[in-house]
């Protein structure tokens, strides 16, 4: 008979990795482990009681010899204290590089070191508690570990136990540490409105770089997300990859560099641009989480772990989230000029193309004839609905949709009835001016009689409409971030009980409304991050709806989220953005790898192109599960001066995949070559067709094995401008 040991060696060898996943800690509790998804990530106390962080990478085995070791002055100008690595730093003992926290207590002592003091593990959760050498403040720090991907949650929480009140000025949900290497690579994304999501790659280098919002969102600016690969290792198919994204939809900071001995730390948490927290006896402050990941095999591995993540815990409903129904929103068909026989006649349009939800946009509510008034007063407004919104919505209905409104909650124009009534409520400081952004004012939901009052009509508007689903809008930063109304010393909590509030209305909407649906917008994609996104089933990914711009942002966007929130819209041409001209075929081609959309003006389109919509939209429905659930691989990625672009999205049983090709231009006797197809099972066979129904190209076989498609790959000559085709590979029986 096998030992229990011997045992579980075998068993160690044949279950899936995604089943041993585990916390744990030594017996001595010196060496702190989390290991799942072929990562480990691990960390120790040294003899000094520091928590240091030791390595986080490819899983290693249990028996490997990690240890923590206090490291010794290395000169008068670098004592010990500032070159320990430490996995939750305060800012004290001269430390130099960026701190977990940073504090003022009541006396003015600003000197705060942090050293361990305990742990848990419960289940997949491990628990790290660290207190200061001799002030009652405490900081737990909390790690999850995902079994299937080795996506690692971690977040801290800041307690006083003091009797007197500590000031905080800069708190990090984590801080984490790679080893030493001057061949770093950072990329992230940044923008601006219409053109977000461009990728960024710059050497990591002891010049701190600074990834940041001060708008009080997200901002279309810079995205709190990052990933760090390796100068000449790391591709889109190959190399490691570290990265990681903030669960936060307010002002942030993320910073990465190295230090002076060449480690390279990256940090990540609340702006500390106007804010500071005074921390009261007894009370405790809590950060967002900030989600982080390894990869072995590229930025392609790292996303498409990333978006598997997101698709299980992050995005409504997990694994059982409902496929993202294609909407028809009527906003530049109508503008502000919605009226109930207006609507109703694009509804019927929409309803024939195949669309499944139909959307009012701006104008439906109180004086709101253009975007200088009628924000805040959110009811029907009776000159363009008689009747109010039941006629229009059950005629959607009767033509087999579901209904959609546009909301924008947290704003208000001053002239409104609610602005008029409530002059105090917005964010503003007393005797300043109050800068108008889009003829609007920001609403200060840090209070709790504005969240209050903003859930209940919120609650009232969706109780007594049948609403499926709301597009949920913000058009504006923050200006003049005042909250007179609170004692000096809390007025800069504005900056994270906004946003608190913010999760609350989301949360509690949902909760008294379980089937309704919402997207996220602000002004395209200036409010998208893990935070938001954990309460929303959908984001408007920008307002640059131009097809052949939109396979660049779609590119950068899904370096960091998942496809199947990612909305994308098929609009007229030429293009508001810029002017360009493009077919209807490219521009439904375009949409279609993401999660489908239409907003162009159906009153303005001929015969033919409500037949080319009902092709497209009846073949994305055949596909979209594996667009919206697969695997996306990224063969050739748009970049400036390429001919093409392609991707390839394969379904989680890999039964379907299919590869979108996009021409920007082609050239006299271009000779292209192949693209190799990717995520297929080598060993099947698949059939291959043109989607939408064309004759497969010259030279392309019926079918082939995986191998095949992988190996040889496909060669589609397109030629002209602004050209795209899409095959569907499926496998045989």
């Amino acid at each position: 008979m096998r030992s229990l040991a011997a045992l579980t060696a075998i068993l160690c060898l044949t279950l899936p990795a995604t089943l041993l996943a585990k916390v744990s800690a030594s017996a001595d509790g010196k060496l702190l482990r989390l290991d799942g998804g072929g990562v480990t990530y691990a960390m120790g106390v040294d003899e000094k009681g520091y928590l240091q962080p030791l390595y986080w990478g490819a899983a290693l085995d249990a028996a490997a010899p990690l240890v923590a070791k206090a490291p010794g002055e290395l000169s008068g100008f670098d004592p010990a204290g500032s070159i320990t690595p430490q996995e939750y730093a305060g800012q004290g003992e001269g430390l130099v590089s960026e701190p977990g926290v940073k504090a003022v207590f009541a006396d003015g002592n600003r000197d705060l070191v942090l050293k361990y003091r305990r742990h848990s593990v419960s289940g997949e959760t491990l628990t790290v508690e660290l207190a200061d050498i001799s002030r009652a403040l405490t900081v737990t720090l909390r790690y999850t570990i995902d079994p299937d991907t080795g996506v690692i949650a971690r977040s801290a929480s800041l307690r006083n136990g003091d009797v007197r009140p500590v000031r905080i000025d800069q708190i990090a949900a984590a801080t984490f540490t790679l080893p030493v290497g001057d061949d770093y690579r950072l990329h992230y994304l940044t923008g601006r409105h219409g053109a977000e999501w461009s990728q960024v790659d710059t050497p990591v280098t002891p010049a701190l770089t600074v990834l940041e919002s001060r708008r009080g969102s997200t901002g279309h600016g810079n995205q709190p997300w990052f990933a760090i690969g390796k100068d000449g290792q790391t591709s889109e198919t190959d190399g490691p990859v570290w990265y990681g994204a903030l669960a936060w939809s307010g002002s942030f900071r993320l910073s990465v560099g190295a230090d002076n001995l060449g480690r390279v730390r990256i940090s990540g948490g609340y702006n500390p641009y106007d804010f500071s927290w005074s921390l009261k006896p007894g009370e405790t402050l809590e950060t967002p989480v900030f989600y982080a990941g390894y990869a072995a095999k590229g930025m392609g591995d790292a996303s498409r772990r990333f978006h598997a993540f997101q698709r299980a815990s992050i995005i409504p409903g997990g694994a059982k989230a409902k496929i993202r129904p294609v909407l028809y929103n009527s906003w530049e068909a109508t503008t502000f000029n919605v009226t109930e026989a207006g609507q109703m006649a694009l509804a019927e349009k929409a309803a024939k193309l195949g669309v499944e939800r139909f959307v009012v946009d701006d104008g439906w509510f109180g004086a709101r004839n253009d975007d200088k008034a009628g924000l805040g007063d959110w009811t029907v407004n009776r000159t363009k609905f008689p009747n109010g919104l039941k006629p229009l919505i059950d005629k959607v209905k009767s033509l087999g949709m579901d209904f959609g409104l546009w909301v924008e909650p947290e704003m208000v124009n001053p002239d409104s009835d609610l602005y008029r009534a409530h002059p105090d409520w917005v964010l503003a400081f007393p005797g300043r001016p109050r800068t108008e952004g889009r003829n609007q004012l920001l609403l200060n939901l840090a209070r709790t009689d504005v969240r209050d009052h903003l859930l209940n009509w919120l609650d009232r508007l969706v109780r007594d409409n049948d609403i499926a689903f709301l597009k949920w809008d913000y058009n504006r930063n923050w200006t003049e971030a005042g909250w007179p109304q609170m004692p000096v010393q809390d007025q800069q909590r504005v900056q994270v009980a906004y946003v608190r509030n913010l999760y609350h209305i989301l949360a509690e909407l949902r909760r008294r409304h379980p089937g309704l649906e919402i997207e996220g917008c602000s002004g395209g994609g200036g409010r998208i991050d893990l935070g938001i996104m954990a309460l929303t089933d959908q984001s408007w990914t920008s307002d640059n709806t131009d097809p052949f711009d939109r396979l660049t942002i779609q590119d950068g966007f899904t370096q960091a989220y998942a496809p199947s929130i990612m909305m994308a819209w098929v609009t007229d041409s030429p293009n508001w953005a810029n002017g360009r001209q493009t077919s209807l075929d490219y521009r439904f081609l375009s949409a279609m790898q993401g999660s489908l959309g239409l907003g162009a003006n159906l009153d303005h389109w001929q015969q033919a192109d409500f037949a080319t919509a009902t092709k497209w939209i009846a073949a994305y429905k055949d596909i979209r599960a594996t667009v919206q659930r697969g695997d996306l691989y990224r063969i050739a990625p748009p970049r400036a001066g390429a001919a093409t672009s392609a991707t390839v999205y394969v379904a989680p049983d890999k039964k379907q995949a299919v590869l979108f090709q996009m021409l920007h231009s082609s050239m006299f006797r271009d000779n292209v070559e192949a693209l190799r197809v990717q995520g297929l099972d080598p060993a099947r066979r698949y059939a291959v067709r043109m989607l939408g129904g064309a004759a497969l190209p010259d030279g392309v076989p019926g079918h082939a094995s995986g191998a095949y498609w992988m190996e040889q790959g496909v060669r589609m000559k397109l030629k002209g401008d602004f050209q795209g085709a899409a095959l569907v590979f499926e496998v045989m029986p």
